[in-house]
């Protein structure tokens, strides 16, 4: 057997006993050399396995006494509901109130030029002028949520929501601060996906670089015309997004 799928098993079977309670929070799991008796493997092959289990959040590794078991990670919960934005206010405050929670977040905004990828979604031409908004949201000071939003500069450049953070509508949601300008948002479009944090997100989320994200890609639509594109970035293992849909 290839030692990657080999390492792949290994980390499988270690993460079935820790969830199994064969090694409960706070123990000590089999160093690497006891894990590469017990499963006969080369070395390397022990280390990439402790790597993996460390990465997911479900050990953590002291220097000079082993790797112990972590308890579960909490979950938040991220609500994604239409009543949300029509009640106003900050629906992540919400969220982390009703929770518990002391909600918090920082903020930066500046003008960039569109990548291929994002004036595809806003319908702009590439490198065509938007407002790029970085958000990191923490609940009781914990990173939860890390957001990267876009919006055409030509729609909003001289008015009074060009920041979405500054100004007199400063936080209102983009559905309500558009209608400061006469565009009404019509719907939005989301889409969810899984991949490795980069950098800068395993920066801001405190999380190692490659850990996995959950990745929420949303754009705002007024008839057919892309207002705003965000990806909102969660660590996979702290985070879920609830969606509340109308049946009728």
């Amino acid at each position: 057997m290839e030692s990657k799928a080999r390492y792949l098993q290994i980390a499988d079977d270690l993460r079935r006993r820790i969830k199994a309670g064969e090694f409960p929070v706070g123990a000590r799991i089999p160093s690497r050399a006891e894990l590469s008796k017990h499963y006969e493997v080369a070395p390397p092959v022990a280390t990439r396995v402790l790597q993996i289990l460390v990465a997911e959040g479900l050990v953590e590794s002291r220097p000079g006494a082993g790797a112990f078991v972590l308890p579960p990670p909490e979950r938040v919960q991220l609500s994604r509901a239409w009543y949300r934005e029509v009640r106003g206010g900050s629906p992540f405050a919400g969220d982390m109130e009703a929770q518990g929670k002391v909600p918090s977040w920082r903020v930066h905004s500046r003008t960039d030029v569109a990548s291929a990828d994002v004036a595809q979604r806003l319908a702009i031409a590439e490198g065509g002028p938007v407002m790029r908004t970085v958000y990191v949201y923490t609940a009781d000071g914990v990173p939860v949520q890390r957001a990267v939003s876009y919006e055409p500069y030509e729609l909003t450049r001289g008015t009074p929501i060009a920041l979405p953070e500054d100004g007199p509508h400063a936080g209102r949601g983009v559905r309500n601060r558009m209608a400061v300008i006469g565009v009404t948002v019509t719907h939005r479009r989301e889409a969810l996906h899984a991949r490795g944090a980069t950098v800068e997100e395993a920066r801001d989320l405190g999380i190692s670089p490659g850990a996995v994200v959950t990745v929420l890609r949303r754009t705002y639509v007024a008839d057919d015309r892309p207002v705003e594109t965000c990806d909102i970035v969660a660590p996979g293992d702290r985070v879920e997004f609830v969606y509340v849909l109308d049946v009728n």
